[in-house]
């Protein structure tokens, strides 16, 4: 993938904040059609003072947006709609671009069903779909993530889990594409996790996954008690993950998560770490009450 390093400069100094303290929120949306259930980089802009990020929403009637491209800077937001070439999705979770296929992204819909998308300026274009392997009887996707080393691609998805009572199920596999662009999944391994905040009853374990340069799992976990709230999320290091040259996955959880920073009163569904920075993008999708993001250092080695 052809990441700007000019990203950085948008960046504000990294190492010596408070969990939680780079960027201050910025509202994207305004209500619930337009918050923001993930995030995928695009890009950096010309003047290298922002970055381009493709947003999902979960919307699940005919017409409504299911992209949007969000131009962040530090204290302004510009969002623009992205036209859906294709047979429609219900529920969009996650987006992550591909790595190593510019303007390529594969979205996730929260029951398990993979679109493979081309993305060229204000559309996007289905060039595949596909169910994920080892879906499990009620299973709720919220997020998806990728992860390149040593010349091998994994994939790396969960079942959100809800509460106490229900740990998030952790999956992650080799992934190759078919020559006609299908995404195909090798052996799928998996593990529980348990959010340590938000810990009530309304709580998913893990409402998005990102994946440092080093290896590192940044996990978002957040709490809903209805569409007007209130809610609760935080943000943990949650493990590591690698992929080996033969293209075998491993993953290592944490058995106590680090907590990097807590938000009442939002609910963050999307975390993306910026290529070859510490920062993350947050995104929140808060319902009636619509979406926010903002920058944190959470993705450093």
């Amino acid at each position: 993938m052809a990441w700007l390093t000019a990203a950085t400069a948008l960046l504000t100094t990294l190492g010596t904040a408070p969990a939680g303290a780079a960027g201050e929120w910025q509202k994207v949306g305004g209500d619930a059609r337009s918050g923001i259930s993930g995030l995928a980089y695009e890009g950096g802009t010309e003047d290298g003072s922002g970055v381009h990020a493709l947003a999902v929403h979960d919307n699940k009637r005919s017409g409504q947006p299911r992209l949007s491209r969000i131009t962040h800077r530090d204290g302004s937001d510009t969002v623009s709609p992205v036209g859906w070439d294709g047979p429609e999705p219900v529920d969009l979770e996650a987006v992550e671009a591909i790595p190593g296929m510019p303007g390529e992204y594969l979205a996730l819909t929260g029951r398990g069903l993979l679109f493979r998308l081309k993305v060229s300026g204000s559309t996007a274009t289905v060039v595949d779909y596909t169910p994920l392997p080892a879906i499990g009887e009620g299973a709720d996707f919220e997020s998806f993530a990728l992860v390149a080393q040593n010349g091998r691609l994994a994939a790396l998805w969960a079942d959100r889990g809800a509460g106490p009572d229900r740990p998030a199920t952790l999956y992650a596999a080799p992934l190759t594409f078919a020559a006609w662009g299908q995404p195909l999944f090798g052996a799928v391994m998996r593990r529980a996790y348990r959010a340590a905040h938000p810990i009530d009853s309304g709580t998913r374990h893990i409402s998005d996954i990102a994946v440092t340069d080093t290896g590192r799992l940044v996990v978002g976990s957040a709490a809903d008690a209805g569409d007007d709230g209130p809610f609760d999320s935080a943000v943990s290091d949650a493990g590591r993950v690698s992929v080996s040259a033969t293209g075998r996955v491993r993953v290592t959880l944490a058995t106590s998560p680090t907590v990097l920073g807590t938000y009442p009163g939002y609910k963050v569904e999307a975390v993306e770490c910026l290529p070859d920075s510490a920062e993350a993008l947050l995104g929140t999708d808060d319902e009636n009450l619509g979406g926010y993001l903002r920058t944190v250092p959470f993705c450093g080695a």
